[in-house]
């Protein structure tokens, strides 16, 4: 399931190519037909991500929410405008934001890191134009276009066309449109995003929260109304970035670790929105910055490392399951 960091990268997307644009909509697979002849030919006037789910608005009071759960995805297709990164603080790599250009060398000279499993989007969405990109979890470009605009390819649910770009969502666990009323209804039961809000406000509501519940604190960071956009990858890497044992209840937490855990989010969503990877490993350099930079099993500390000695300690990294997803830990560093 893409997690937090995937939803604002594709937000960015829409931001960047469809906000200010008249949109037409379709379904071609039909089973929405009736949604996009609500939004069909209206200009859309904002876009949002909230976690795991984003909102597009349109300039008739509807909004376009969707959730793309476990198998959806976006495909985007025509003369994409790309969002412009820096996909480090270090600016290790750049990114132009000009049809038709390729990465260029990060403000430190160093050369452009492409992640071999395609997950970093930094090649594939910056792309050269007429070019089709597919944005979930996995970002990666599909193919060189010859026609504007193409053909749909599967079973897609709903397709937003303007005259040079479109996008097509295929595989969503939602595709609705809600009038304001009920887009505030629905972010209103969603926790703290802190692309969004990173106040103090929103952290002491995650706190807040946390503290009140007996609930394994495991369980509470994939609970999306205690705090938004947080996975399988992003859990297990937090929890041992801050040497908290998975099965600890909230309650049992300090109020000085749950800041410390909500800190740590804002810090690795930040990243995870820069360059598309869901980096958790600090302190990398030279080589092994490059090699982590290409391979995801490189730049984890537990996750899918089941097995595998832990990076601190050298104690077999744990896998058990926890609520119904695989859950990585060190049983020393995190008893």
């Amino acid at each position: 399931m893409p997690e937090g960091h995937s939803v604002h990268r594709i937000t960015r997307q829409f931001a960047r190519n469809f906000v200010g644009r008249r949109v037409a909509l379709s379904s071609p697979q039909g089973r929405f037909s009736v949604g996009a002849a609500q939004l069909d030919g209206h200009v859309m006037t904002d876009a949002r991500a909230v976690g795991k789910q984003m909102f597009l608005e349109f300039d008739n009071g509807l909004w376009l929410r969707v959730h793309l759960g476990m198998y959806g995805a976006w495909d985007f297709a025509g003369d994409i405008i790309m969002d412009a990164t820096i996909a480090s603080s270090n600016g290790r790599m750049g990114q132009t934001n000009q049809r038709g250009t390729d990465l260029g060398a990060g403000e430190n000279g160093a050369d452009a890191v492409l992640d071999s499993a395609g997950e970093n989007s930094m090649h594939s969405i910056g792309a050269p134009r007429r070019t089709r990109v597919r944005m979930a979890e996995q970002e990666k470009e599909i193919d060189q276009l010859d026609t504007f605009p193409p053909e749909p390819v599967g079973q897609v649910r709903v397709r937003l066309l303007t005259d040079t770009v479109s996008a097509d969502l295929r595989g969503p666990t939602a595709c609705e449109v809600l009038d304001p009323a009920q887009v505030d209804a629905v972010m209103n039961r969603l926790g703290p995003d802190p692309q969004l809000d990173d106040t103090p406000e929103a952290e002491a509501r995650f706190v807040d929260t946390a503290r009140k519940k007996p609930t394994r604190i495991g369980l509470l960071l994939m609970d999306q109304s205690v705090v938004s956009g947080i996975g399988n990858v992003y859990r297990a890497e937090l929890l041992f970035r801050a040497r908290i044992n998975p099965h600890a209840p909230g309650k049992s937490l300090s109020e000085q670790s749950l800041r410390a855990l909500w800190r740590d989010w804002a810090h690795l969503l930040a990243i995870g929105v820069n360059t598309g990877q869901m980096m958790t490993m600090d302190d990398l350099d030279g080589d092994a910055y490059v090699l982590a930079m290409k391979n995801r099993a490189d730049r984890h500390w537990v996750y899918k490392r089941e097995g595998l000695p832990c990076r601190v300690c050298g104690t077999h990294i744990t896998l058990e399951e926890m609520g119904a997803r695989k859950l990585y830990y060190c049983p020393r560093c995190q008893a």
